[in-house]
């Protein structure tokens, strides 16, 4: 590092452990308006087109999990903050293609988007097919208003690929992975408190069937509040802590 490069990682760090400070203050916050324990709550810094240096930053701030959304981002990342001795815990949070499935697996503890029976049984066949030691974390995405332009399975629907029964029977049953629970993002248009109210019954309804399946990643930066009085287990934070983003091409 040059003399010149000193000060910039410096404020940068500065800038991101006091975002941090913030983000957890709410967090805070928000379990205690819900009456929640404040530990059942994970922040996952959502770090799609941040460096791998903001994620070592992070890690080194007690941040243990990460998200990104594209794998040609996400495994060049992963490899480069392995190589700086860091090992977060990877989501990968954002719509997976059936051909990317093998290189997410090398990488990611969790998959958080699965809306599919085929691309359950493409991660079921990749865990093999990559000779992985251990069960990959899924979360079934769940399409809120049954529309799946923005990815997701659909509640009370029959179809046989992306009906949510569907798609929450065929990760159960694969021996490759583990169902963890739903994850969401509130549709356009919907007041978060709608949409994260309903997705707390549709919830309710899979851990009846599927009682291991306690993990909700829902809330973002702009409505994390509303995310964890309706249960949310998991928040997925960019903005609030790294900036605004770059417009993505």
């Amino acid at each position: 590092m040059t003399d010149s490069q000193a000060p910039a990682r410096a404020d940068r760090r500065a800038e991101i452990a006091a975002a941090l400070a913030r983000v957890r203050s709410r967090i805070a916050d928000a379990c205690a308006a819900a009456g929640r324990n404040r530990a059942e709550v994970t922040m996952i810094a959502v770090t799609k087109t941040y460096p791998a240096s903001d994620v070592v930053t992070l890690v080194g701030l007690g941040v243990t999990d990460v998200g990104e959304n594209r794998d040609q981002e996400a495994a060049t990342k992963a490899a480069q903050v392995a190589a700086a001795g860091v090992i977060p815990r990877w989501h990968f949070v954002g719509r997976l293609q059936r051909n990317k499935v093998k290189s997410v697996l090398r990488y990611a503890d969790v998959v958080q988007s699965v809306d599919s029976v085929r691309l359950a049984s493409a991660l079921d066949a990749g865990v093999t097919a990559i000779g992985r030691d251990r069960p990959l974390d899924v979360l079934v995405q769940v399409s809120v208003d049954g529309d799946t332009a923005r990815g997701g399975a659909v509640p009370d629907s029959a179809d046989p690929d992306v009906g949510l029964g569907a798609v929450t029977e065929a990760v159960a049953a694969a021996g490759g992975l583990r169902l963890a629970g739903l994850m969401a993002v509130a549709p356009l248009g919907w007041e978060p408190e709608r949409a994260f109210a309903r997705l707390a019954t549709v919830a309710a309804l899979v851990r009846a069937d599927h009682p291991q399946a306690t993990e909700l990643s829902a809330g973002m930066s702009g409505d994390l509040e509303a995310a964890i009085g309706y249960g949310a287990t998991h928040v997925r934070v960019g903005s609030a802590l790294l900036g605004m983003r770059p417009t993505l091409r």
